[in-house]
């Protein structure tokens, strides 16, 4: 299996040179993010991520995890490396001092979780669980339950769930049926079963803190009859010691997956547990949200990370595999045959591979220097980065998700029959990465929020804002002898996208099936400019970089010759969507429901 190296330089070009970040933190409110502490934490970040995580991950995919008698246990190493977790103090970096976090900006915090979903995506969705918990309680939770589950949450000596997810509701939360009776203490009893739970059980931690959606009595139907409950494998006495008796929560079994073998993804079951409200009753959409915004860009990070696997390992292999003559001519003369990278082939497979992980990590980072500018103290800079965030959500999750999966599979191909292979460890990161795409809302949900709740549900104010970005980047290379032809394109895009929105808005007033028929082209022809965008801004650095220092000339001259390559072949691709997103629903919904039954 290929070794991991985290992309270090990648982090630091975008986060120093690029977005000028670690130049801003202060501004944005954070005191102690000072470029050093910043570089110190990604350094060991990717420390952790090679030396401790990433031998983990071919075993991990080998035993997976395994379920007896109501209980889990995880893949051999994953206690001993979340021990160095806690120790090394990972959970904390972008929480709360006055909890025991760190305090530092979330677009570092997200930057080391990229290295650990790489390193071993497995071992990363636990602690990844229990981020979205520490938010959700942060922003909902009473000073009691702060004070109670915040510090054990954040220092990793607890785990967290997210408990949405039933069988006969999948996605469609507003129709769950847990119920939550109130008792005479102010607790609740929580009876129901929750599927797909991700570590809703497991032998890491001594407690797990569930956070439950459920309804109580008497609720509305629909989303806005459901709360949420705090509702811990154990429960908790005032002194913060755990009673001896489990609560009734129980792992009645683990699914059979085809990737992220050593994550356990339980089916539990709620009998007569003891639950504790968080926030108001019937809030708990609202309360979800927060969970799930933070998660949706962390699975787009995931499906960035096994991009990046990908790319590792087939750069690795098609540098020193050898086969057949380059089509110009011996590249390797006193050799039997030249390494397969020099077939034209072979480096479309790595371009496409490289401009989408690289391009797709530029997007990841400036949506989390958006959550880092939420707590700016310009209200105007907070306001304008919670409305970037919200249109790009839905980008970051879908987008770099579909990305790192197509990454996947042309690092499979580029290995030829060896990549179909188990030993060559590429099969494993196209395994993991095709669940990126499904959970925290699948791509479908997420084109849905994009084009409809997002575009058309702000009458077009989000994209516009983020248009503008767009217009800003042009007018800076449109006088551009290298990056022109950047400027050029990316003009005639954000018109013609402008135009693609204005007409499917006006088609869907009189049928909602041509918004949500477009939505997915729609979608994917987003992500496509947007990365294109973010290509332009990493290439004017680029360019007025070079020549600075001869040991980075070649890092940047790749920036700008895959950027190159991005535009030519990969940015195009909106052309053919851009055709389907004119077209009406017509041939989707005319054919009959048993057409597609033998």
């Amino acid at each position: 299996m290929p070794t991991y190296k985290a992309p270090l330089r990648d982090f630091r070009f975008l986060l120093t040179e690029v977005f000028e970040a670690t130049t801003q933190y202060e501004k944005w409110g954070f005191p102690d993010a000072s470029p050093d502490v910043v570089d110190a934490v990604l350094s060991e970040g990717a420390k952790f991520a090679e030396g401790v995580l990433a031998p983990l991950n071919e075993k991990a995919d080998e035993v997976g995890t395994k379920w007896k008698d109501t209980e889990v246990t995880t893949a051999p190493g994953f206690k001993e490396a979340y021990k160095q977790f806690i120790d090394g103090q990972w959970g904390s970096i972008g929480a709360k001092p006055e909890y025991g976090g760190q305090g530092l900006p979330e677009s570092v915090e997200l930057a080391v979780n990229e290295m650990a979903h790489a390193a071993c995506m497995s071992f990363r969705m636990c602690p990844g669980l229990t981020l979205g918990a520490i938010h959700a309680i942060d922003a909902h939770g009473s000073a009691e339950q702060k004070q109670q589950y915040l510090p054990k949450l954040i220092s990793g000596e607890w785990a967290g769930t997210m408990c949405l997810t039933e069988a006969h509701a999948g996605s469609d939360v507003g129709i769950i049926t847990t119920q939550a009776k109130p008792n005479d203490d102010g607790t609740y009893t929580i009876n129901g079963g929750k599927i797909f739970i991700s570590f809703g059980e497991h032998d890491l931690t001594p407690n797990i803190i569930h956070l439950v959606l459920a309804r109580l009595p008497g609720a509305v139907k629909g989303p806005k009859g459901i709360s949420l409950f705090v509702v811990p494998k154990f429960l908790v006495a005032e002194d913060g010691s755990l009673a001896s008796e489990k609560n009734g929560v129980i792992c009645t079994s683990i699914e059979h997956k085809m990737g992220i073998k050593a994550s356990p993804t339980c089916v539990l079951s709620f009998e007569d547990a003891k639950g504790y409200l968080i926030g108001p009753p019937h809030g708990g959409m609202a309360a979800m949200f927060t969970m799930m915004n933070y998660a949706r860009i962390d699975v787009g990070q995931q499906g960035l990370a096994q991009g990046e696997r990908a790319l590792q390992g087939a750069a690795a292999y098609t540098l020193d595999r050898l086969q057949m003559r380059a089509a110009t001519g011996p590249k390797n003369p006193e050799k039997v045959a030249d390494p397969i990278v020099a077939h034209a082939d072979i480096r479309r497979m790595l371009l496409t591979i490289k401009s989408l992980v690289e391009g797709s990590r530029a997007l990841a980072l400036f949506a989390a220097t958006q959550l880092d500018k939420k707590h700016s103290p310009d209200a105007d800079e907070r306001r304008k980065a919670d409305d970037l965030l919200a249109f790009l959500i839905p980008i970051v999750k879908g987008f770099l998700t579909e990305a790192g999966f197509e990454a996947a599979h042309w690092g499979v191909q580029s290995f030829g029959g060896h990549g179909y292979i188990r030993e060559s460890g590429m099969e494993q990161y196209m395994r993991d990465a095709r669940i990126t795409s499904i959970y925290e809302g699948t791509n479908t949900i997420q084109a849905n929020d994009l084009l409809r709740r997002k575009v058309i549900g702000s009458g077009g104010a989000l994209l516009t804002l983020f248009l503008k970005e767009i217009d800003g980047v042009v007018s800076e290379l449109k006088g551009s002898k290298e990056l022109g032809y950047q400027a050029s394109a990316l003009e005639r895009l954000r018109g013609e996208w402008e135009e693609l929105s204005l007409d499917i808005a006006k088609r869907s007033k009189e049928n909602p099936d041509e918004a949500a028929g477009a939505a997915f082209d729609y979608l994917m022809y987003a992500g496509y400019v947007a990365v294109g965008f973010f290509w332009a801004r990493m290439s004017k650095v680029a360019l007025a970089s070079l020549g600075k220092s001869a040991s980075d000339d070649s890092f940047y001259r790749a920036k700008l010759q895959t950027a190159k390559f991005y535009f030519d072949r990969i940015l195009p691709r909106t052309a053919t969507l851009a055709i389907t997103l004119r077209t009406s629903s017509q041939s989707l919904m005319e054919i009959a429901d048993d057409a597609f039954v033998l």
